[in-house]
């Protein structure tokens, strides 16, 4: 039998044109196909690009670039998205299925997120829309709080400017037990990328102009008090604190939280605090970035402050800089694991005087949070990358991922969440001072405690995707190399195989690579699941001994630096 020719890339344009709900990116099409017919070769490769494939609906939801086409963020595309998610929940629930949606303030989310309640309401459910943009963590905080049965969050989250994206959590009646509340893990995202290819044309899904609730300041109101409450107590002493976010949505949000637990003193980074989808300041508008905390470090120095605190755009993720007279100005970013690691010991003396729960990080971050666990007689387990894994391990407490990623309050928040991490920071800070100490003091004391836990990441970041795709089947084949920084490599473990999780169970399969030497080194090596980047977590362990503590972070330092230098040549990516 003979299979139909796949259509012309004219074809297809041309379709998505006629289709299109948005005239902007009609008319941008429309130029693009113009130009091309012209003979200009950007156009025609930005159409071969936009046109490739469909935007895949995966367990991160959507994200990509936005504009025109199928393998972009734009209004057609949410549509669908919208559509087949509606089809997916009223197949589970049935008719009156709620759908509580919020935004950031970046280019497209709240036309997006208005598409998708009015979408909701045709396909008979009940759309909940904040009326104003919001912080990630409030939108997860009311799926569970409004007792919805999913919820979308449209954000890139720290992408750069020109992205979107999308993201579905189920709750209510959707899921049961402890993934109530939190993003999608298979076989949801399957089902419902299914629905999404089930659509039919654009024209059919109902889009009424009403219908849809508003969600107002109560349930923001109600999430403040509720990240105060997780903190367990107020301020033991003042603190000057310095708070950007970046251009993002959760500077008020965290400003009110932090006031409510007794921190008045907040000084803000004035020319990054309102909303901004161009993020003037900022190369990339990730706290991880080198140089996204210039500004607020900066203020914090000439202000004498003890502590800075920066949300990424969507506030979901929480970075932390102090002061720190062996560092360069005084003043130390603290990587993810410093403060999955702070914040892990605080939720452990919590849950120990509890007598039970669990602590809890991803495969990639540092190996102290066990340590700690164990020290306070507490279970631990490990998980895959993603809160959409972390937030769902049973009786949990607190969980983490060393991309500035904390889970403080699973009841409340099924996700990371930098506003309620920033107050427990500001809490965990002040009784230090309170006590005559520093945040570097504990930092010695737990790797007095438990050897010093020193991690880098190796980052390599691509145009072309297929290169990761390559080097990832490359290392499988040739195996890992017989030494890093000297030391034997003595264990590989291909996640795609599955893992322990420390908890008698296994890992689901999943793209990443662990090599472990003889001298307790760790390597885990893995494909972004945002981003084209390729990531290499590094990490060694080293005992401080007679040695002082800043003496050992210099020698760990140095030999990380010897392992990345190692694994750029084993990558061979440039």
């Amino acid at each position: 039998m003979t299979q139909p020719a796949e259509p012309t890339l004219d074809t297809a344009v041309a379709s998505w044109i006629d289709e299109d709900p948005d005239p902007a990116t009609a008319a941008e099409l429309s130029r693009l196909l113009r130009a091309h017919h012209d003979g200009d070769p950007e156009a025609t490769a930005e159409l071969a690009d936009a046109f490739a494939a469909p935007l895949a609906f995966g367990t991160a939801g959507l994200r990509g670039r936005l504009g025109p086409g199928p393998n972009r963020m734009n209004r057609a595309v949410v549509i669908r998205a919208a559509a087949g998610l509606s089809a997916y929940l009223r197949s589970v629930v049935g008719e009156g299925f709620t759908v509580v949606i919020g935004y950031d303030a970046r280019k497209g989310s709240k036309q997006f997120a208005r598409d998708t309640a009015s979408v909701v309401t045709g396909a008979a459910g009940r759309a909940l829309l904040f009326e104003d943009h919001c912080p990630t963590p409030v939108l997860a905080f009311a799926l569970r709080h409004l007792e919805a049965d999913a919820a979308v969050m449209v954000t890139a989250s720290h992408n750069p400017p020109q992205d979107n994206g999308y993201k579905v959590y189920l709750g209510g009646r959707t899921v049961s037990g402890w993934g109530q509340g939190a993003q999608i893990v298979p076989p949801h995202d399957a089902d419902i990328a299914a629905a999404i290819s089930a659509v039919g044309p654009l024209a059919s899904v109902p889009m009424p102009q009403t219908g849809w609730e508003a969600v107002g300041q109560a349930v923001r109101e109600d999430y403040v008090e509720r990240a105060a409450q997780a903190a367990h107590m107020g301020a033991a002493a003042p603190l000057k604190i310095v708070l950007t976010p970046l251009h993002g949505v959760g500077g008020h949000t965290c400003q009110e939280a932090l006031a409510r637990v007794g921190f008045e003193d907040v000084v803000r980074v004035a020319e990054q605090w309102e909303p901004d989808p161009d993020f003037p300041t900022l190369d990339f508008p990730n706290p991880e970035e080198p140089g996204a905390l210039d500004r607020a470090v900066a203020l914090a120095r000439s202000q004498g402050a003890d502590l800075v605190i920066a949300n990424d755009p969507d506030a979901d993720r929480c970075c932390v800089a102090v002061p720190d007279p062996f560092a360069t100005g005084g003043w130390r970013q603290l990587s993810g694991d410093e403060v999955g690691a702070l914040l892990g010991e605080q939720a452990a003396e919590l849950a120990a005087f509890a007598g039970n729960g669990v602590l809890a990080s991803s495969v990639v971050s540092s190996r102290l949070l066990r340590r700690i666990a164990q020290t306070h007689g507490l279970a631990y387990q490990q998980t895959l990358t993603g809160f959409k894994w972390i937030s769902r391990v049973p009786n949990l407490v607190y969980g983490y991922e060393e991309a500035l990623g904390y889970c403080v309050d699973p009841a409340a928040v099924r996700d990371k969440d930098g506003i309620s991490a920033a107050v427990r920071v500001a809490v965990l800070v002040s009784v230090l001072k309170q006590q005559g100490r520093s945040v570097i003091d504990l930092l010695d004391r737990l790797a007095r405690e438990h050897g010093l836990h020193a991690t880098s990441p190796l980052t390599i970041r691509v145009d072309d995707t297929s290169r990761i795709t390559e080097a990832m089947e490359r290392l499988r084949r040739d195996g890992a190399p017989v030494r890093l920084a000297g030391s034997l490599v003595t264990t590989a473990v291909d996640l795609r195989d599955g893992k322990p999780d420390g908890a008698g169970g296994r890992l689901p399969a999943t793209d990443g690579l662990v090599w472990t030497t003889a001298a307790d080194d760790r390597v885990v090596i893995r494909p972004s699941g945002t981003e084209p980047k390729l990531k290499c977590y590094c990490e060694v362990i080293m005992p401080v001994g007679k040695e002082s503590v800043p003496g050992t972070r210099k020698a760990a330092a140095a030999r990380l630096e010897s392992i990345k230098e190692d694994l750029r040549s084993v990558l061979g990516l440039g």
